[in-house]
């Protein structure tokens, strides 16, 4: 259950950002569903619904948000050719309709992504190796997937978005934070208000 839960995730991100043809955002939107499913096969998320848990999304979504509006202006004075990395990220889903973009973030990718890496894996690997570690293996193996981008900037990205994201259900074990924050997060720095 656990390699299949490591070496998925490996398949489906080579293919997205392997592969030249298709567009990206199909892609990504076809592998999240697929660790998805997998995820759901073992495992039913325990999601309650509550007020306290939207807001606390919401903030972290902003918080996160600042996080990589910062980096952005930073990133020049640390990695060499950051802000081309960045248009290479941006440029990834170009052409596509930007309001099939924004859906895909916020009601598949966003939510996928979180039942899958917190609700999942990052659970599985803290009840067999602990807490602190599984939430580190979970973070090394989210941004890990993403080298196959061959883009250092959304590696490090990837980096910061899982730790964060890692750290909100270690902190609270509760996944509408997760997927508040990250359907949110990724609608808005994607489609609505872009950092690049």
């Amino acid at each position: 259950m656990i390699w299949g839960a490591v070496l998925l995730p490996v398949a489906g991100w080579a293919f997205t950002f392997g592969w030249g043809g298709g567009n990206f955002w199909i892609k990504i939107g076809a592998s999240v569903l697929l660790v998805l499913g997998y995820s759901l096969y073992w495992q039913m998320p325990k999601i309650t619904l509550s007020f306290s848990s939207f807001l606390l999304g919401l903030a972290s979504a902003a918080v996160l948000y600042l996080v990589f509006f910062l980096g952005n202006a930073l990133a020049p004075f640390f990695v060499s050719g950051a802000q081309g990395q960045v248009g290479g990220i941006y440029s990834l889903g170009e052409g596509s309709s930007r309001v099939l973009v924004f859906l895909l973030l916020l009601l598949i990718t966003g939510p996928g992504e979180e039942i899958f890496w917190r609700g999942f894996l990052q659970d599985q690997l803290m009840k067999r190796t602990g807490p602190w570690r599984g939430y580190l293996l979970s973070t090394a193996i989210y941004a890990g997937v993403h080298v196959f981008s061959g883009n250092l900037i959304l590696i490090l990205a990837a980096l910061v978005a899982g730790a964060f994201w890692g750290a909100l259900y270690l902190w609270k074990r509760d996944l509408l934070v997760q997927i508040v924050s990250h359907s949110i997060w990724s609608a808005f720095i994607f489609v609505i208000f872009p950092i690049h």
